[in-house]
């Protein structure tokens, strides 16, 4: 299988997204996950643009890798400035990066209209900065900014910009598709036009202004690009980058190349997850091939036939990517459902017990749970529908009170009233709101019992009003998403209380982690009769 090599720039162009923004050691260790993983250049960023980006190819350099290229970004030499004396091929240099990739301007518009240069100075611009960085001894990408717009306005032109990088020693061209507006077609014919007029190979480096950024990028590869730019989970400016985490599903699984390194495949899933985690995102649930929702089903004709078989509703097996498969259950499923999620507590001989969860799960969404949003809560249900459900600890009341004086920010306290086996705790806390406050003050109860809970945090609250007609007295619904660390979990309450509402849901996630780290979701549940 050929090798196509993928160029991470998730680091610079990745952080250029709204919201992004990644510490030091947040990409010290996205740079180190990816060259573990098999990425082949990971673009760190411009190194005369801030000190962190500095500092970070200052200690990379230091770290031993295993696979991937260090990259460093900048810009051509200024106008009327020798490249040695350029501040910015100074700090290129300067960076130790072993690779540099060098942007410049294609579309003639840009040249005039931005850059405010000649053509001809252009040109010598884009000359002189590779050349000097390949007399440092550095390999060197040559980014074509704009490419495909400046291909349709002045073709010509385009050409004799590429042409001079490659006369200038770049090692590949990369053509941009910078507005993200191209076609498959379109990037297909360009790149065709463009192989014929140099010696050198190409990349591609594509915007998803369309949402076509990884159709165009695989279109490019078809058409003899060797070299594939983008960012984890299609990071970037206005709609983001190609998504390199499907562009290397696609490659390898569908198109047979080799990409990353051996089993790196199986990683996207971690590797997707590890960069929202450290951007501080919240996952993309329907992600192709890495979301949460990829290989999830719901109706029960589906499930019914990827019980049979699998891939009569599933293009990959999930576990191929580090995914795994997720059967939901809402008042749309069908008996198959129930039996495919319990399969795994050993409960789906027993079809009374599979009609009476059923029923459970429709009584329960009519009045406003959704339980393929909480799935935690829907284990718990099962257990106590199979009546081996213990409680690990007895509400007896909670208190929230809110203080608010002029000119000052809400105190909000909550008082909680539990008994663990007979003994009785009551404790009271603050916190940034009632939920939060509830939250602190249930820990507080229950840590002497379970120290456990140390480990767990909430990471995601969700709010939405079922019933809306009824106004303030509207019932509403709250998800809790949970974490340790080792786990993921959500939970759902529905009150026309929004405190009630938050507890339930609370409650479920506290028991469901105590009930986990028990190892009962371990274990094998039966029922009482088959106890007897």
């Amino acid at each position: 299988m050929a090798r196509i090599k993928l160029y991470d720039t998730t680091l610079r162009d990745g952080s250029q997204g709204e919201g992004v923004n990644f510490s030091l050691q947040d990409k010290l260790a996205i740079a180190q996950m990816l060259d573990r993983f098999g990425f082949d250049y990971i673009e760190g960023g411009y190194p005369l643009s801030n000190p962190k980006d500095e500092q970070f190819f200052q200690q990379i350099a230091d770290i031993e890798l295993k696979h991937a290229k260090i990259t460093a970004f900048g810009m051509t030499r200024r106008k009327g400035v020798a490249a040695e004396d350029d501040d910015c091929m100074k700090a290129l240099r300067d960076s130790k990066a072993p690779v540099i990739t060098v942007v410049g301007k294609t579309w003639d518009l840009h040249v005039t209209g931005v850059l405010r240069v000649d053509l001809e100075e252009n040109l010598a611009m884009i000359r002189d900065s590779i050349a000097f960085l390949k007399a440092e001894g550095r390999e060197v990408v040559y980014d074509c900014e704009h490419f495909f717009d400046g291909f349709k306005a002045n073709p010509d032109y385009a050409l004799q910009t590429i042409k001079a990088a490659e006369a200038a020693g770049a090692d590949i061209i990369v053509p941009c598709d910078t507005n993200g507006g191209s076609m498959p077609d379109w990037v297909e014919e360009a790149l065709t036009k463009v192989q014929a007029e140099i010696n050198i190979p190409v990349g591609i480096h594509c915007h998803n202004d369309c949402e076509l950024a990884v159709a165009n990028s695989l279109r490019a590869v078809q058409s003899g690009a060797v070299q594939v730019q983008g960012t984890i989970n299609g990071l970037g400016e206005r709609c983001g980058n190609a998504d390199l985490i499907s562009v290397a599903a696609n490659l390898s699984l569908k198109l047979g190349y080799d990409v990353l390194a051996e089993n790196g495949i199986e990683h996207l899933t971690e590797l997707s997850r590890y960069v929202y985690e450290l951007a501080n995102m919240n996952f993309r649930s329907g992600q192709p091939f890495v979301g949460m929702s990829a290989f999830a089903h719901k109706g029960g004709m589906h499930v019914s036939a990827v019980n049979r078989f699998s891939h009569s509703y599933e293009h990959i097996e999930p576990e191929t990517v580090g995914n795994s498969r997720r059967i939901l259950v809402s008042e749309l499923s069908g008996r198959s459902n129930i039996v495919a999620k319990t399969s795994k507590y050993h409960l789906d001989q027993d079809p009374e017990l599979m009609a009476r969860i059923l029923m459970r799960v429709q009584d329960q969404e009519n009045e406003g749970y959704q339980f393929e949003a909480a799935e935690a809560t829907f284990d718990l249900l099962v257990m106590k529908e199979a009546r081996i459900y213990q409680s690990q600890f007895k509400r007896i009341h909670y208190r929230v009170n809110v203080k608010t004086e002029e000119g000052q920010e809400p105190i909000t306290e909550a008082t909680v009233k539990v008994s663990v086996d007979g003994q009785v705790f009551h404790e009271v806390a603050e916190g940034d709101g009632p939920v939060n406050a509830l939250d602190q003050a249930l820990r507080k109860a229950l840590t002497t019992s379970y120290p456990n809970l140390a480990s767990m945090h909430l990471v995601d609250y969700k709010v939405r009003v079922i019933n809306s007609t009824e106004g303030t007295a509207a019932r509403v619904r709250v998800v809790i998403e949970s974490q340790d660390d080792k786990d993921v979990w959500s939970t759902i309450g529905v009150s026309e209380n929004i405190i009630e509402a938050s507890w339930i849901a609370l409650i479920d996630s506290v028991e469901y982690k105590l009930l986990k780290d028990a190892g009962t979701f371990a274990r094998e549940l039966v029922t009482t009769d088959e106890k007897s």
